[in-house]
């Protein structure tokens, strides 16, 4: 077994890369790059009633500026449900802004890291408030174009996914080809487009998105809670005699295993079978469950004779070894005592900083102690190499 010290020493010799965190919107996000037609239109914030709202469109309402952020100003972080009436006045600077989140990566010995957003829901789903499908793509296009601006002006240690107007596919594919040539290194998805009677990502119908992800090996990363009907986390997640605090406990608990369904209908479709070159990563959702997911889809498959009504040349465990990617973060028993059965090639680190269940303050004494029996090599897959050959990031010599 390695000792403390020699795994962190193994620790620091890492360019660690972080495949999880999220950037609390600055409020002039949109209002700052939006085209002339459009400045009015865009995500604003503006006060109603008193408090202070993000509106789009003719003034519809998307919810209150909330900071999404459990690191307070002073760095300390909240161990409450207090931060729901946080503000961006009330957080640490790094959940907004991405020159402060590189020093709190230089802090916590991080290289680099992976960001979603918060606003526009995990998915883009949160658009859909807007009925006008120009304005929808505009939501999209201009935040990509602002996370393009933060991740240069990071020096690509911040990498942030781009949005997608799952709601058309044809923009779908227009969009990934833009938002390539602007040097993002992946995608957020929608799980459920057919939540909205389209077809679902199995159809022919997205042949042409999974093509382009297939062909330029653009990542597709499905973060938990990303779609109108798998965002339940105050909804049937727990009972309603429950308070708020065990609400956001149990509905947190909840939305980790919701990826199962979607890796398992990625699987089950022949998505990966026809495009074998496409990686998909389930974000926040931790690698506890996958052994018996992957053990049930296989059993599954050959009990229900489902090779009879879709021909796979492989198990469907081994389309996930081959394309599909797991995230830890706080987890202790996934990473120290199934890595073996779920692959080293297929496991990547995360914090999720800085919502509430992130990996804060103590990330390198988890790693010490979840990593203390790998081996160099698998310590240096999972935390640096397969997120660096995923997201095409250069590491330093």
């Amino acid at each position: 077994m390695s000792q403390p010290a020699d795994v962190r020493a193994s620790l620091a010799s890492l360019r660690i890369i972080d495949t999880d965190a999220h950037i609390t919107e600055p409020v002039d996000l949109w209002t700052s790059r939006a085209p002339a037609a459009y400045r009015d239109r865009l995500p604003r914030v503006k006060e109603i009633d008193g408090e202070r709202r993000w509106v789009v469109g003719e003034d519809i309402v998307m919810g209150g500026v909330s900071a999404s952020s459990v690191i307070a100003k002073n760095g300390e972080k909240s161990q409450g449900i207090e931060f729901f009436r946080w503000t961006h006045e009330d957080v640490h600077p790094a959940s907004y802004d991405m020159k402060a989140r590189v020093k709190v990566l230089d802090e916590h010995g991080i290289h680099a890291q992976i960001i979603y957003p918060n606003l526009a829901g995990f998915g883009n789903q949160n658009f859909l408030k807007v009925e006008d499908d120009d304005l929808r793509l505009q939501c999209a296009a201009v935040y990509n174009d602002a996370m393009a601006e933060f991740q240069r002006d990071s020096g690509d240690r911040i990498l942030p996914m781009a949005l997608m107007p799952w709601w058309n596919i044809a923009d779908c594919v227009k969009e990934i080809e833009r938002s390539a040539e602007l040097g993002l290194r992946g995608i957020v998805m929608c799980s459920d487009p057919d939540s909205i009677g389209m077809p679902d990502l199995g159809d022919d119908a997205w042949s042409p998105f999974w093509e382009i992800c297939n062909d330029r090996e653009i990542p597709v990363n499905f973060h938990i809670g990303a779609s109108q009907t798998s965002f339940n986390m105050f909804g049937r997640a727990s009972w309603p005699s429950m308070g708020m605090s065990r609400r956001l406990a149990l509905g947190s608990t909840s939305l980790f295993m919701e990826n199962a369904r979607v890796l398992g209908n990625l699987i089950y479709s022949g998505v990966l079978e026809r495009f074998p070159k496409v990686k998909v990563v389930s974000v926040e959702s931790g690698i506890g469950w996958i052994p018996f997911m992957l053990e049930t889809l296989d059993y599954e498959w050959s009990e229900t004779n489902s090779q009879a009504e879709l021909a796979l040349p492989m198990k469907p465990s081994d389309y996930f070894r081959r394309q599909i990617y797991g995230c830890f973060w706080f987890e202790r028993t996934g990473p120290k005592d199934l890595v073996r059965q779920i692959g080293e090639d297929n496991l990547l680190f995360e914090t999720d900083f800085p919502h509430p269940t992130c990996l804060y303050p103590g990330v390198q004494d988890h790693l010490a102690d979840v990593t203390a029996d790998w081996s160099e090599t698998t310590r240096r897959k999972i935390l640096q190499d397969n997120a660096a050959a995923l997201y095409g990031i250069e590491l330093p010599a």
